[in-house]
Order: C-alpha cells, then structure tokens, then sequence
C-alpha cells in the first residue's frame, strides 16, 4: 500500500489502482483528491472536510453519523462499524474529538483502520483494541500537548508512525515535535513533507 500525506491530515492510500483519501480539509492540496474512488471524513471542522470539493467529486464519502456537513449526502457510519471503501477494508473506532476547553469542541469524529494495518484517528488519541502496523499521530493542536502524542503513540505501539495534523506548526515547532517523538515515541516515528510518499 502506497501511503501519501498532504497538508494537515489528509492522507491518501493506494493500493492496486485503487485510491482513498482521508480528511481532505481546506489547508489540503486539491491533488489528493486526483482520481480518489471514495473518501473517509473523520469529523466536521474544515481543517479535516472541504465540502466545496467534495460536492462535485462524484464519489462515496463517508462521514460519522451525527456530523454536520454540508455538500452531497456522506454515508453515515458509528464506531464499530466495519465497511469496504474503494476496496479497503476499514473499521471505524471512537467516537467523540478531544476536548479542547471547557468541554469544547463536542462534536463526534471517528478513527478509522485500513486493512488492519493504517490507523488515522482524526482530532482523538483513542487507542484502538487491535494491533495496528502504521500509526498516522496527530502532532499539533489546540486540543493536544506534545506529551500526549508521545504517550498515544507508546500506547499503540505500531510498528511506524507518521507525523499528521501539523499545518499550524512553523519550522522551529516541527523541529522540536520531531525531537521529542523521535526520542521519546520511538516505533519508526516520522514526519513526511506534503507530497512524500512511503
């Protein structure tokens, strides 16, 4: 499986022609979306949907239920769901986004694997029951310290990970995250630039 990240977090898997792409927010390059056959949204905030370029794609896109979104009508899905989307198979887990203050944002986001083996939790450090191989971490947020990230990844323990959700970030601050998980996360931890591909 071929695994391409773009700004903030989007990702896009290909496999065997096959193209899915995840969280293709606003800050994201339109050429992930190039030849997409289906689309997983983790939650509602533009930085994960842009629903201007989802409107006129013309493919399945799959939402948890319960988000709002405006744009065609995404399949709605809930935690513990299991589907094939452009023939992977994925399995949608947790539930709500991370507080950020006072009880916000409180809105729902789900994390989903793809073929057992790539886990995107979207704005959540939910830890999922299974083993997964390919860690996607979120690094930055106003919801996240750089502990917390350190510690999501020491509890999943996959065999790589890959730095997501770090638009906000200049130079210095991706130097440092990069510093602290490396040394701390371990488990294959990397950052790949928008456009890089595994």
């Amino acid at each position: 499986m071929r695994l391409t990240k773009y700004t903030h977090a989007c990702v896009r898997l290909e496999h065997e022609g096959r193209v899915l792409v995840i969280d293709p927010g606003t800050w994201s390059e339109p050429a992930a979306l190039s030849g997409a056959d289906a689309v997983l949204i983790t939650q509602e905030h533009a930085d994960h949907v842009d629903n201007l370029r989802l409107a006129g794609l013309g493919v399945p896109v799959y939402a948890p239920a319960g988000a709002h979104l405006d744009g065609p009508a995404p399949v709605r899905v809930s935690s513990g769901t299991e589907f094939t989307a452009a023939g992977f198979h994925v399995r949608a887990v947790g539930g709500r986004h991370a507080t950020v203050h006072g009880g916000l944002p409180d809105c729902v986001n789900l994390g989903y694997i793809i073929d057992e083996a790539v886990y995107h939790p979207g704005d959540a450090l939910h830890v999922p029951m299974h083993p997964v191989e390919t860690l996607l971490v979120p690094v930055h947020a106003s919801w996240l310290k750089t502990t917390e990230a350190v510690d999501f990844v020491k509890a999943v323990a996959p065999g790589r990970c890959f730095a997501i959700h770090d638009a906000q970030l200049n130079d210095r601050g991706l130097r440092a995250v990069d510093g602290w998980l490396t040394k701390e996360a371990g488990h294959g931890y990397r950052r790949l630039d928008p456009g890089e591909s595994v």
